[in-house]
Parts: C-alpha cells; sequence; structure tokens
C-alpha cells in the first residue's frame, strides 16, 4: 500500500488537524510583533523602518532555514524538524518579553525566523504524502484555512493582551501558546511519523510503474526546472504584498482615512477571517477545475482591484471594512489552486526540497515588504501602501500563466 493511501484511515483526520495546528501556530507568531509597533516605537523610540527591519530579519533567516530544512526534511524525516520548530518560536517569544534594547528584539526576531522556517516543506511533505490525490484540494484548504485562522487570532491577541496588561505580557502569553501545542503534538507523536527512506522508495517505485527507465532526480537536479524558479517568483511577491498589508495597514488607514489603529487591527483579522472562508469554497472549486491558474488569476484581479480602490481613497472610511474583506475573500479561494500547481511543478521525491524553496521566496519576499513599505510610509505616502499592492498583484498574474505553462504536464503536452 502507497503511503498516500493512508487517507484511508480514520487517523488521518487527527493528523491533518495536528499539521494544520502546528501551520496555524506559524502563521500566528507571523504577527505576534507588528500588532505590537505601537508599543514598541514608544519604549524604544524606533522608526517605522527599524521597526520593519525587525520583521526583515525574520523572514530573511526564515528564508534561509526554510530553504535548507527541506533537505533535511527529505532526509532525515519531517517529525523531529516540526518539533524543533515549534519549540524555536516558544523560545523567541520569552526573547522578546524580556528584551530591553533592540538588540534584544533582534535576537528574538532570529530566534523566530528559525523556527518559522521548517514549517512548509514539513506540512507539505506529510500532507502529500499521507493523503490521496483526490482529497488533496480539501487538505490544502483546511490546512491553508489554519494559517489564515493563525494571521485572524494574533493581532486581536496579542493587542487584547497588551491593553489588558503590557505588550511583554502578551509576547509571554503566546509563549504559552507555543508550548501548549508543543505539548499536545509531541502526545500524538505516532500519527506524525515520517519514514523518510521508505517515502523515497514509494515514490521511486510509483515513479517506475509510470516509467520503467525513471532514473531518480539527483539532490540539486530539481533546481534546473523553471518552474520551481517561477513559483518562487509568485510566493516572493505574494509576501511583499501581504506582508506590507500586514505590518502597516493599520498605521496606512490612521494616516489616509483616521481610522484608529485598533480598528486597523481588527480589519486585518477580518481580511484573514475573509480568507480563511474562501479557502473553504476554494478547496471545493480547485477539486472541480481543471486549469487552477485561472481561479488564482481571477481571485487575484478582484483582490488589487480592491487595493486600488483603497488606495486611491474612492471609498469613505465606512466602506473599508467590506473591502478588505472582499479582498481576503479573493486570496482564499485562490489559495488552493496555487498549491496545487506548485504539487504540479514538484519532482516525485523532492517534496521537501522543492516547497523549502519555494516557500523560501514567502520569507525574503515577507522581509523585503515591511522594509520598503516602511519607507513609504516614513517618506509620508501612507496610501501607496494599498497601490503598490494592486500592482504587485498584477505582476503575480502575469506569473501564474507561466507557472502554468511550464509544469511538466503542460510540456508533455506541447
Amino acid at each position: 500500500m502507497s503511503l498516500a493511501q493512508g487517507s484511508l484511515y480514520p487517523s488521518d483526520n487527527r493528523t491533518i488537524g495536528l499539521i494544520s495546528l502546528a501551520h496555524g501556530t506559524s502563521h500566528f507568531y507571523h504577527l505576534v510583533l507588528p500588532p505590537l509597533f505601537p508599543w514598541l516605537k514608544t519604549e524604544f523610540a524606533l522608526s517605522y523602518a527599524e521597526l520593519g527591519l525587525l520583521m526583515t530579519i525574520f523572514f530573511v533567516v526564515s528564508c534561509v532555514v526554510q530553504a535548507s530544512s527541506g533537505f533535511l526534511v527529505d532526509k532525515k524525516g519531517a517529525r523531529p524538524v516540526l518539533f524543533a520548530g515549534v519549540g524555536l518560536l516558544a523560545l523567541s517569544a520569552m526573547t522578546y518579553a524580556v528584551s530591553s534594547s533592540y538588540l534584544g528584539l533582534m535576537i528574538g526576531a532570529v530566534l523566530m525566523g528559525c523556527g518559522n522556517g521548517v514549517f512548509h516543506p514539513v506540512d507539505y511533505t506529510l500532507i502529500n504524502h499521507k493523503i490521496s490525490p483526490k482529497r488533496l484540494p480539501y487538505a490544502y484548504s483546511f490546512h491553508g484555512v489554519t494559517g489564515y485562522l493563525g494571521w485572524a487570532l494574533a493581532p486581536v491577541f496579542m493587542v487584547a493582551i497588551a491593553e489588558l496588561s503590557n505588550w511583554r505580557t502578551a509576547m509571554m502569553a503566546a509563549a504559552i501558546l507555543a508550548c501548549a501545542v508543543l505539548f499536545l503534538l509531541w502526545l500524538n507523536r505516532d500519527l506524525l511519523e515520517d519514514d523518510a527512506k521508505a517515502r523515497h522508495e514509494s515514490n521511486l517505485a510509483q515513479a517506475r510503474q509510470k516509467d520503467p527507465n525513471h532514473t531518480p532526480l539527483g539532490t540539486f537536479d530539481f533546481l534546473k526546472l523553471p518552474a520551481v524558479w517561477l513559483c518562487w517568483i509568485f510566493f516572493f511577491l505574494s509576501m511583499v504584498a501581504m506582508s506590507g498589508i500586514q505590518s502597516f495597514a493599520p498605521s496606512a488607514l490612521f494616516k489616509t482615512y483616521e481610522i484608529s489603529v485598533a480598528s486597523g487591527n481588527f480589519f486585518l483579522t477580518l481580511l484573514a477571517l475573509g480568507t480563511a472562508g474562501g479557502m473553504i469554497l476554494g478547496g471545493y472549486l480547485a477539486s472541480r477545475f481543471a486549469s487552477p491558474e485561472r481561479t488564482v488569476v481571477v481571485c487575484l484581479f478582484i483582490s488589487a482591484l480592491m487595493s486600488v480602490i483603497i488606495g486611491a481613497e474612492f471609498v469613505t472610511s465606512t466602506l473599508i471594512p467590506s473591502l478588505f474583506v472582499v479582498i481576503g475573500i479573493g486570496l482564499g479561494i485562490a489559495a488552493p489552486s496555487r498549491d496545487l500547481m506548485i504539487r504540479s511543478a514538484t519532482p516525485q521525491g523532492a517534496s521537501g526540497r522543492v516547497y523549502g524553496i519555494v516557500y523560501s521566496g514567502i520569507d525574503l519576499g515577507a522581509s523585503v515588504g515591511p522594509l520598503a513599505f516602511g519607507i513609504l510610509l516614513d517618506a509620508g505616502r501612507p496610501n501607496w501602501l494599498f497601490l503598490g499592492v494592486a500592482f504587485i498583484q498584477c505582476l503575480i498574474i502575469f506569473t501564474a500563466f507561466k507557472v502554468a505553462s511550464k509544469t511538466p504536464q503542460a510540456q508533455a503536452k506541447a
């Protein structure tokens, strides 16, 4: 029986739940720091660019770890790498909580980047090898929903505790949350077992059923595939836009529409909830349509249009929450189709490495976005945040078409 057939067992749903919980924790930690920027700016006398630099450090480190951890997952298995990642997230939040200087905040960002970097190679390796192909769109959907729920929870969680107590208490609460998740994963560790050797043997056997002369890819041969690098560009651009919104939308809305920072953080929660809801519909659509790139293009165009409307100040402040929800729904519907595009570009036996490299584009993009958009805000151009996001999304649309044309399936048809 192949590894994919394991999804026939009831325990498989629990496995997906555990993987998705870990993924949600990772996304939660993406946003433990930005909601606290107003407190950090006051206590440490920081500029927006310096605050953005903390996120840049976090995502640059995560980028390096993500690209390298994929090789480790393919060699040693996913479970120990997953446990180490969650543990490092907890340690990073504790480090933030006791920081007395900007240097301490930078050390916290490094540790958080190390913890965050392991998740996509781990998650997608487990999902791709434990879930049957017919159920993959739904697995991607649920996995993605928990990520966006993590994004939705973090601003509310961190701001509420910071306002009730202080920002250091909020960070300690985030650390306790990660420790609780790690304990739950450890209790269910048998469901997360990943025998890397057996996985490679299964992949090779399946490939040779289709082609008896199949030769496994060399360790670095996947880097020669154009589709892999187009996927990397897709994710890089996506996260440049998203990290700009996540880091500075509340400040930009305050300066452009005089919307309070607390309300702006709530709008980020609405965006994340809209994305989570969109993913549920997106999983259904991805399982029904053979051309996932078309779904991606339509949804991103709608999201870009909403960003233009906000940035050009075509609406009053009362409509901003609705536009954030629409942006989120568009991004959510596109996400499962996006993941199917990536899977179609992934050679058998290289899941950890491909997802590590491709998703490192997310981290590098997220390192660029806060710094670039922070400079725009320091220059007194807050509305350019939303116009810049719309422009980047148009570039992503072009990239999606290029990815679809470079997958092995598309080239075989050509």
